[in-house]
């Protein structure tokens, strides 16, 4: 094996075990796995694809411009139907083509890009392309404005891509040189002009005029072998030159895309719970600290609820922390809180403070107002401590202060406390019915 050759199967063998890692990774949560049931099961497909050593080739293009017989010109067998038929190719089709080196190389059909129900049709195409390393874009004529726009989403996809002028039998020389030309002009931007080839996958009989010993003429016709040896020898040259490298890079591709939309399914799982758990416990500690009869206690039954936040919050990102751990991360957080809203906390102490003079009989005149400060401080420590965990355990560059500040510009005070307000009065009156 040439030092190129190791190094794409090294290249390779790794795309596929992360494969393999991203399909067992036991930390996806079920929900995530069932949204995304389609991905993985490509994720499957690619990588069963890597452990045959397969390299995949699809072919694209409207309805009748030849698709199916020019997978059976480059077999050289009939394996995909065609017909005259719109439509004919109803789904996609695979057959193994050659073998280059140690690896297998498939062939796929797929249905026309404008058959009708042509977005399931599409999106079954779609899905094909994510697993080609290389495409066939097939046409007939110049190019449509649907057929140009099929193209450049495909060359967006940065898949090796050739473009396939099929049936030049029909056209003569000139005038299939003139129309390649054009064919290569209008996708200069899309692909390498020497991708663009000519093709007779299934061309028109030849018409043979014979004339007798009497000078009388007879026509008949005969079947023309297929012309496809150009399309052959590029696809080979590239399958050769790049196939692992492209297997390799196509699947890593498709791995990513997925690892990243699970990530992002994750995340929101895991804010949508954050966020639950934070206004449980803004509501339970803002109830205990309006209620709780007895003077300045209520402030360490707050900080004891912030503390279980915290911990419920490490456990919620994976990042699972001791409740001295959780602890300190509150007493890091309140601390920066105390110097940047101060006037806040004055509140929160005065109100208290009141309480101890009064004996508690002027809960009913503080309670709103201690509790829905005390609700604004867990949310504030909640939001803090779900962006500490969501960077790892980890406060970012500017530390401690630099995270509170930027969540304290983030929360709306007053529609946070409103909120609070709202919510208090109605836990106190039901209690008190």
């Amino acid at each position: 094996m040439k030092p190129a050759d190791d190094a794409a199967q090294q290249a390779l063998d790794a795309v596929r075990d992360s494969l393999r890692d991203l399909i067992d990774d036991a930390d996806t949560p079920s929900s995530v796995r069932e949204a995304l049931q389609a991905e993985y099961s490509d994720l499957q497909t690619l990588w069963q694809k890597l452990e045959g050593n397969e390299l995949h080739v699809a072919v694209f293009g409207r309805v009748s411009v030849g698709k199916s017989s020019l997978l059976n010109a480059l077999l050289a067998r009939n394996v995909f139907a065609t017909g005259p038929l719109h439509g004919v190719t109803q789904r996609a089709d695979t057959d193994q083509w050659t073998r280059l080196g140690d690896s297998a190389v498939r062939v796929f059909d797929t249905p026309g890009i404008d058959e009708i129900d042509g977005q399931g049709r599409e999106r079954l195409a779609a899905q094909v392309a994510r697993r080609a390393d290389l495409v066939l874009f097939v046409c007939d004529a110049d190019l449509t404005q649907l057929e140009y726009a099929a193209l450049a989403q495909l060359a967006a996809t940065h898949r090796p891509l050739l473009l396939i002028l099929n049936k030049a039998d029909r056209y003569h020389q000139a005038e299939r040189a003139r129309l390649l030309d054009r064919l290569r002009e209008r996708t200069a931007t899309l692909l390498q002009p020497e991708h663009v080839l000519s093709a007779a996958a299934d061309p028109r009989p030849e018409t043979v005029v014979r004339i007798d010993a009497n000078g009388e003429e007879t026509e008949s016709t005969r079947p023309r072998a297929p012309d496809v040896a150009e399309v052959a020898a590029r696809v080979s040259e590239i399958l050769e030159r790049e196939g692992l490298l492209l297997s390799a890079l196509n699947a890593g591709l498709y791995a990513s895309e997925v690892s990243d939309t699970v990530a992002a399914r994750v995340a929101d799982i895991r804010s949508t719970a954050a966020q639950r758990v934070i206004r449980g416990y803004c509501l339970g500690k803002g109830l205990a600290v309006a209620i709780n009869p007895v003077p300045l206690t209520d402030l360490a039954a707050a900080a004891a609820l912030d503390v279980s936040l915290v911990f419920h919050l490490g456990r919620i990102y994976g990042l699972p922390v001791t409740r001295h751990e959780a602890g300190r991360l509150v007493g890091v957080i309140s601390l920066q809180l105390a110097a940047l809203m101060g006037a806040v906390w004055a509140v929160h102490a005065a109100s208290s403070l009141l309480k101890t003079l009064s004996a508690g009989l002027s809960v009913t005149v503080t309670a709103l107002a201690q509790g829905s400060v005390a609700w604004y401080a867990t949310y504030v420590i909640g939001q803090v401590a779900t962006r500490y965990f969501v960077n790892g355990r980890s406060w970012g560059p500017g530390g401690p202060k630099r995270a509170v500040n930027d969540v304290l510009s983030l929360v709306d005070r007053e529609s946070i406390l409103a909120e609070a307000r709202q919510a208090l009065t109605e836990r106190l009156r039901r209690q008190r019915q």
